[in-house]
């Protein structure tokens, strides 16, 4: 197993940290878990391909749905970390 050494400012870190804490896994084990998804080209292919879905049918299923709700991503997202 290799090991990386990454230096970052004090507000990267203090992010990094929180994100991490409600992760519910320590700094190292989460930074591991970030890097390792960046490095996965399956995972970079799915998110340009769902980005090409969103962009080609996203009108359609607003025309059928109605516009995604204002605030509801975010909260996703937040729940989500």
């Amino acid at each position: 197993m290799k090991q990386l050494n990454v230096r970052l400012d004090d507000a990267v870190h203090e992010a990094l940290e929180q994100r991490a804490e409600a992760a519910g896994m320590s700094l190292p084990d989460y930074a591991r878990k970030v890097l390792a998804e960046e490095a996965d080209e399956r995972r970079e292919r799915f998110l340009t391909a769902a980005a090409h879905f969103a962009d080609a049918w996203g009108p359609a299923f607003e025309d059928e749905f109605g516009p995604y709700p204002q605030g509801s991503r975010e909260d996703a997202t937040a729940d989500a970390a």
